[in-house]
């Protein structure tokens, strides 16, 4: 009965002809795909994944070029006691304060923000940086060691208020699509960048000669021999392709950035436009970029906001452990028995071992971060978020059953650092991480995405800088 109503039923009469756009250059996918369901929904794309997990990549891997270099930076500062036993807590200092006055003054600059220009100036931040950090490797090699130092700083303030801008950047445009798969492809980039780093250490470790490779890890350190500035050694080849890298990624990143933008801005123009329509016929202003208080998104987002600060203050921890854990098939060379430690695959060295469990650690990682993609998820009970993020401290006490400096396990088990230790505690991290990111811009207004966005970054940020200020007292351990 109701299809036959239907049938006879008369039309609305329908116009006799169409208003076409103004803006010639906005397709009917890009209009079409700008509101479903009466929200700025854009439907999924793989390219865009894509995009956003290179901008993901390049948002880390400075940072993990600087942990990938520090046997390189250990021979550059050898003739200094204090900076080369010190050099590697400064690097984190000043990076993770810088960082963290990037992004609260970002946060803070929301109705002019553009985010795009935030991620382009970023980008070439990084480029100008590990230009100048490449050519560092083979030119100016026999500057002291405090004018080294001092150089290597101000690269790690430029690069770390870069990181500032992309993070501030990337997290605000992410969720301004509205769609949580794009913020989880930031993540996940984060993800990678940890990985390929130590993963390309320990290949090269393992491609160097028995004989040429230092078995004691103090000797490492030192950087005994005479490369003096590493400029003729393996050391100097490995930092220019660690350098050099960097750039080719943040370039990449810039020329993939460049066609989302557009993208990004027509369907903004469209939007507009159809605000301005609906805006005339209904008497009412059209929609305007407003400016967002950080104490009304704490409202929304405290528990998400407190979830990922604890996070990520708690993971700030495990680089300090896995720097000092050595495998239980390594047995630290002692005067009497030079050959206790050349017995030892090269893999349970720690010149390998180490890097091998930064390694399992960002696999885990990784994994997390992917594993947000599952249908299980807590991103709608954000309180239950935030018991995970502090029940996860109970993690940390599990590194001092491990072999710290040599000094023997209480579980004397390989496996069990590796994989109950390691991969677990990074597993955790990347999937509460990604998702308190992910949830960000669920729990508040469409409006206020970008903002969110931004916020949960410095969220993000803050949790780094407390982990690493608290990671000293166990630095000495």
């Amino acid at each position: 009965m109701e299809r036959l109503k239907r049938v006879f039923r008369p039309k609305p009469k329908q116009p006799d002809y169409q208003s076409v756009s103004a803006s010639d250059n906005v397709t009917a996918m890009e209009c079409s795909s700008l509101l479903q369901d009466d929200k700025d929904v854009a439907p999924f794309s793989w390219i865009e994944y894509g995009i956003f997990a290179l901008l993901g990549m390049a948002m880390l891997w400075a940072w993990n070029m600087f942990l990938a270099a520090t046997p390189y930076f250990q021979l550059r500062f050898q003739d200094d006691v204090w900076i080369s036993q010190n050099f590697q807590s400064a690097i984190l200092t000043i990076s993770t304060l810088t960082n963290l006055c990037a992004v609260f003054i970002l946060t803070n600059i929301q109705e002019t923000a553009s985010y795009p220009f935030r991620i382009n100036l970023a980008l070439v931040i990084n480029v100008v940086v590990f230009l100048l950090l490449t050519t560092s490797t083979s030119a100016f090699l026999y500057v002291s060691s405090l004018q080294y130092f001092i150089f290597i700083l101000a690269m790690v303030a430029c690069a770390s208020w870069g990181a500032g801008l992309i993070q501030n950047g990337a997290f605000a445009f992410a969720a301004s699509f509205g769609r949580s798969e794009y913020m989880q492809a930031v993540m996940a980039g984060q993800g990678v960048a940890g990985v390929l780093p130590p993963l390309a250490q320990i290949f090269s470790v393992l491609a160097v000669p028995a004989s040429h490779a230092p078995n004691d890890p103090e000797q490492e350190a030192s950087g005994d021999g005479d490369d003096r500035a590493g400029g003729s050694g393996g050391g100097s080849t490995s930092a220019l392709i660690y350098f050099l890298t960097a750039v080719v990624v943040s370039l990449v990143t810039l020329a993939a950035f460049i066609p989302l933008v557009r993208r990004h801005v027509r369907a903004a123009e469209a939007r507009a436009m159809a605000a301005s329509v609906g805006s005339v016929d209904s008497g009412a202003e059209p929609h305007r970029r407003r400016a967002v208080s950080p104490l009304t998104l704490l409202r929304k987002l405290h528990w998400l906001a407190a979830a990922v600060a604890v996070c990520f203050a708690a993971s700030m921890f495990f680089p300090v452990f896995t720097g000092k854990i050595f495998s239980l098939r390594y047995m630290p060379r002692d005067d009497d028995d030079d050959d206790a430690a050349t017995s030892v695959p090269r893999l349970f060295q720690p010149a390998a071992f180490i890097p091998l469990a930064f390694f399992v650690w960002n696999l885990g990682d990784l994994s997390g971060r992917m594993a947000t993609s599952l249908p299980f998820s807590l991103r709608s009970r954000p309180p239950l978020l935030f018991a995970v993020a502090v029940a996860r401290l109970a993690w940390l006490p599990m590194y001092l059953l491990c072999n710290i400096g040599g000094r023997g396990a209480a579980v004397p088990s390989d496996l069990f650092y590796l994989v109950v230790v390691q991969f677990v505690f990074g597993l955790t991290n990347g999937w509460l991480g990604a998702s308190c990111m992910m949830a960000g811009a669920e729990w508040v207004d469409d409006g206020e995405r970008e903002a969110a966005g931004g916020f949960m970054g410095l969220c993000l940020v803050a949790g780094l800088s407390l982990g690493s200020i608290l990671s000293f007292s166990v630095a000495n351990i």
